[in-house]
């Protein structure tokens, strides 16, 4: 039977609270980012209140699922963060209860909220995608006067393209304007052109005004009005100012949802399947009548004359037939009128072929979008379970709580899951990635962060400790580290001056019986750097009793000796006998050739470096033996 313990419920109402005050931020964020993208189509539209509440409510109900991750990573990191300062978490390790174990209950809740998302977007998602779509399509149709755009042709006028060359946002002036006008049929077209003009809804809404200056008026008149006469085959008129009446109905119609219906956005998991099948059938039985016709079509050989074709068919029935022999031997003019043909043929087939390739394109895009919107219902909801395991984790590591390092590395993990998912999915719709690796980008390189960083806070490991990555480049790259020994002000214990004299003459002989038997400055054996190891028990050695002389001797009031061993380096005992610890390690980086090179070149530094050392070593000892000899004798004259 599953126990609710005090310390579950403790951290929950924490995070419960943060949680829906974290989740009420990010919501309004997003909102105003969704905003800002569609301001364009909100002011100057004449809007009821109505429309906008509904508009910002189902902008809401659309956001909810992309809201929830952010907040669950927020809140958990600011809930043990606030734990880790104020020591609260500290005290519930020193209890024997584990970090694992105090997220036991947020679990439940996040795993709750998670399958909340995914029913969410399965069934309130679809819906109020509906709605919104509806709602940006309808806002856009509305005052079109407002929504012409700049070097495109726009038809949301009926029976009306225009095309402006240039806008004035401020004083709602059109500059080079193009205008189309189809009553009936194309045979009744009227081009209008002017060099300016404003357009203007009328006050019901019901009609729009186009004033146009310096212009010219061309259209085709119906043949019908004036018999079988050719004498008037268009009218024409230059105008300096005109004034157009367009038919449009101003007032806020909301779009038929029926244009939106194949939209995956407006879909639950089941009409994703649904979709699925019936546009891959669909699209399949494209294909297959393409398929046919491509087999079913043939090349006839432009019509010749009798003379012609007998001498055609007398190259035929000939041993070496050659369409170009029958070529040449057709007269200039049939030869011109096949030309003519096999080129008008190609290009009718060209465009045919590009016709056929953009109606199988379309389908394959929509079949991605299915698969697109269907596999983000998961992973829109897994993120907020990743989500918690990165948050919670780095809260316990940080220990800072408040909305200052907290906010900041929300956002660092949130920029890094936006820009991989929606790289993914960009990737993924225009097909250069397939589906699912476009779609399980950002997750597969979220999950093992989170597995990260739960490890190292569940082990107490010191991820953001600058001082550790300090250590470690400084051993990577071999950087020195110098000697810092103060003088103290209270010494208790004298030095024994008289046997570190010892100790340094005794380490002065081993080094210069080293550096005859170990030649530092020639390149290292490469069999023994990689295969066979042995330890360089001599540098340890040499090492240790350098450290033990110089603690003692820091407790001297002598400025000259601390001095000295300020001098003395820091010596790295191993590096230049083999990188690595592990011996399988040595032998995979000589099989691996780069990386070969490189720690060997680098172990070659390390053993200049060490050469070095050793020389700066016994120049120390030299100066330093002679004035602990005079301390010692001091130090012997005043017992």
């Amino acid at each position: 039977m599953i126990r609710i313990k005090k310390l579950d419920i403790f951290i929950a109402k924490q995070f419960g609270m943060l949680f829906l005050g974290t989740f009420f931020i990010c919501q309004f964020v997003l909102m105003m980012q969704f905003l800002w993208r569609y301001v364009d189509d909100l002011i100057g539209k004449g809007l009821s209140l109505e429309i906008l509440a509904q508009f910002f409510w189902y902008m809401g109900l659309m956001l909810i699922p992309q809201a929830l991750p952010l907040a669950i990573l927020l809140s958990s990191l600011i809930t043990f963060g606030n734990l880790g300062e104020s020591s609260e978490l500290t005290a519930i390790k020193a209890a024997g209860i584990s970090l694992l174990q105090s997220f036991r209950g947020l679990i439940a809740i996040v795993c709750i909220i998670t399958l909340g998302s995914f029913y969410f977007q399965n069934t309130i998602g679809p819906e109020s995608n509906t709605k919104l779509i509806q709602l940006l399509v309808s806002m856009k149709q509305k005052s079109p006067e407002l929504e012409i755009p700049e070097g495109v042709f726009y038809d949301g006028i009926p029976n009306t393209n225009i095309y402006v060359q240039k806008k004035d946002l401020n004083t709602g002036h059109l500059y080079g304007i193009m205008i189309y006008r189809m009553t009936g049929s194309y045979e009744d077209a009227a081009i209008i052109l002017a060099d300016s003009g404003m357009l203007q809804s009328t006050a019901e809404k019901k009609h729009l005004v186009m004033r146009l200056w310096s212009g010219e008026w061309f259209e085709n008149m119906n043949s019908s009005d004036f018999g079988n006469s050719a004498a008037v085959p268009y009218r024409r008129e230059t105008f300096v100012a005109k004034r157009i009446v367009l038919d449009f109905d101003g007032d806020f119609n909301l779009a038929d949802a029926a244009g939106i219906a194949q939209n995956a956005r407006t879909k639950s998991l089941a009409k994703i399947s649904q979709g699925i099948d019936s546009l891959k059938e669909s699209y399949d039985s494209i294909g297959r009548s393409y398929y046919d016709q491509a087999r079913m079509m043939y090349y006839s050989v432009p019509h010749l004359s009798r003379r012609d074709s007998l001498g055609a068919l007398r190259i035929a029935a000939a041993d070496n037939y050659n369409i170009d022999t029958i070529f040449a031997h057709l007269p200039a003019d049939r030869r011109q009128m096949a030309v003519s043909s096999a080129l008008s043929t190609i290009q009718n087939e060209k465009m045919d072929l590009d016709f056929k390739a953009q109606v199988t394109a379309d389908g394959d895009k929509m079949i991605r979008e299915h698969y697109i919107w269907g596999i983000d219902k998961f992973t829109l909801s897994l993120s907020c379970l990743i989500f918690f395991f990165i948050g919670a984790p780095l809260g316990a590591i940080i220990r800072k709580g408040g909305l200052g390092v907290p906010v900041i590395v929300s956002v660092l993990v949130f920029i890094v899951y936006y820009i991989l998912d929606n790289t993914g999915y960009r990737m993924a719709r225009g097909g250069m990635w397939s589906v699912w690796f476009g779609k399980l980008m950002a997750p597969a390189v979220l999950i093992p962060l989170a597995v990260f960083v739960t490890y190292k806070a569940n082990n107490d490991s010191v991820v953001f400790n600058m001082d550790a990555y300090r250590l470690f480049f400084r051993k990577v790259f071999g950087l020195r580290v110098k000697r810092h020994v103060f003088g103290k002000e209270v010494i208790i214990e004298e030095p024994q001056y008289a046997v570190d004299a010892q100790l340094l003459e005794k380490m002065s002989m081993n080094i210069m019986n080293y550096n005859r038997l170990h030649h530092l400055k020639r390149l290292p054996n490469v069999i023994r750097t990689f295969f066979k190891y042995r330890p360089d028990h001599v540098i340890e050695e040499v090492s240790a009793q350098l450290e033990k002389v110089i603690e003692d001797l820091g407790n001297t009031r002598d400025k000259i000796v601390l001095n000295d061993i300020n001098q003395y380096p820091v010596l790295i005992t191993k590096s230049h006998t083999r990188p690595f610890e592990h011996r399988w390690m040595n032998i995979m980086a000589a099989i691996i050739i780069p990386a070969g090179l490189f720690f060997y070149f680098r172990m070659f530094r390390f053993r200049l470096r060490l050469y070095r050392d050793l020389r700066m070593i016994m120049g120390v000892n030299d100066r330093l033996i002679p004035r602990l000899k005079e301390l010692a004798a001091l130090q012997e004259g005043e017992e």
